[in-house]
């Protein structure tokens, strides 16, 4: 697809918190491109050829098991970036990362990406605040899936996935989140199934509608809150967790 046009303003958090004479140097290297569900960033110990910053699309970051299982380790929306071992001076990452939902996002080749580092500051700055908000998900992650009830689990990430949707309607069938919380798709079921008998979500053919946000966030355990104030924190009072 085209370059990003350069008069507009991105709809990627990230970018937009730039100055805007930071933005002006590698804008016209960016490229806006669209993301199909399912597509697949760049996978496990293989070359990441570039970094994305999604506008409409969110990104799963996925631990791929021995066995062909895979669990959900990450979310990344139009707060983040995907690719950030770049940022630390490499080029692998042990995750897969692939679109949880198909949308588009703005493409910046690896070899732009590290010019744009070495010449703007504030980009480093920025991405690096970004980097210790998304080591914190990644790390209560962890801690939820270990530690609390699978409807728990399961209500945080529908306000994970509420916040970067754009809207209360959104698609996710029973196996996605099955794969996301490492669990049996029958035990996804039963926890959708409690949220929806209480009025919190509507599940229809593998689209959710979120109908009561305030009980979802009553309902979820601490760590969507915890992970969600260090975002803003590090990024802002709008950044999301």
């Amino acid at each position: 697809m085209a370059p990003s046009d350069s008069r507009s303003v991105p709809r990627n958090g990230l970018l937009a918190a730039l100055p805007p004479e930071d933005l002006a140097r590698f804008r016209r290297r960016l490229e806006l491109v669209d993301l199909p569900l399912r597509h697949v960033l760049h996978a496990p110990d293989a070359p990441i050829g570039a970094v994305h910053f999604p506008e409409t699309s969110w990104i799963s970051l996925l631990a791929m098991l021995e066995g062909g299982d895979a669990a959900g380790v990450g979310m990344i929306g139009r707060e983040g970036m995907v690719g950030l071992p770049l940022l630390y001076g490499t080029d692998q990452s042990p995750f897969e990362a692939m679109a949880q939902m198909g949308g588009n996002a703005l493409r910046l080749d690896a070899a732009a990406f590290r010019d744009a580092l070495e010449h703007s500051p504030a980009l480093r700055a920025l991405l690096l605040r970004y980097a210790r908000a998304f080591s914190t998900q990644v790390s209560w992650t962890a801690a939820c899936n270990g530690r609390h009830l699978l409807e728990q689990r399961l209500t945080r990430w529908m306000l994970i996935a509420h916040d970067r949707a754009g809207g209360d309607d959104f698609p996710m069938t029973h196996e996605f989140l099955a794969m996301m919380l490492g669990v049996r798709r029958a035990g996804v079921t039963v926890a959708a199934g409690a949220l929806q008998r209480a009025g919190l979500i509507r599940y229809d053919r593998g689209r959710i509608t979120v109908s009561d946000r305030r009980g979802l966030e009553a309902a979820a355990c601490e760590c969507y809150g915890m992970v969600r104030r260090e975002f803003r924190r590090l990024l802002g009072p709008e950044a999301e967790g």
